[in-house]
C-alpha cells in the first residue's frame, strides 16, 4: 500500500469468485467508517457531503510483472516524500 495526497495504491490478491467492485466497495466503506469514527470532526464539514472516497476507482491486473508494479508503488512513495521535503524547504 502507498498513500498519496490524492489517491491510494493497493496491491492485493482477490480470488476470482470475488467481484472487484464488491471488494473495492468493502474497502472504501470500511475505511470511511473507521476514519469518520476516529476523526468525527470531518463529518461536520459541509464540503465532505458525508463521503470520504471519490465514486470511482482504477483497477489493473498483475500477471508476471508483479515486481514492476511493486517497484512502481515504492517509486511513487519516494517521489511523494521528495515533494514533501521540497515543500518544507520553502
Amino acid at each position: 500500500m502507498n498513500v498519496q495526497i490524492d489517491h491510494v495504491h493497493l496491491i492485493v490478491m482477490v480470488p476470482p469468485k470475488v467481484s472487484i467492485s464488491d471488494f473495492v466497495g468493502t474497502i472504501k466503506g470500511r475505511t470511511a467508517i473507521r476514519v469518520f469514527n476516529k476523526f468525527r470532526n470531518l463529518k461536520r464539514k459541509p464540503y465532505w457531503g458525508n463521503h470520504f472516497w471519490a465514486k470511482g476507482y482504477c483497477v489493473d491486473t498483475v500477471g508476471l510483472d508483479l515486481e514492476k508494479i511493486q517497484a512502481y508503488v515504492k517509486y511513487q512513495d519516494k517521489k511523494d516524500q521528495q515533494v514533501e521535503q521540497s515543500q518544507l524547504s520553502l
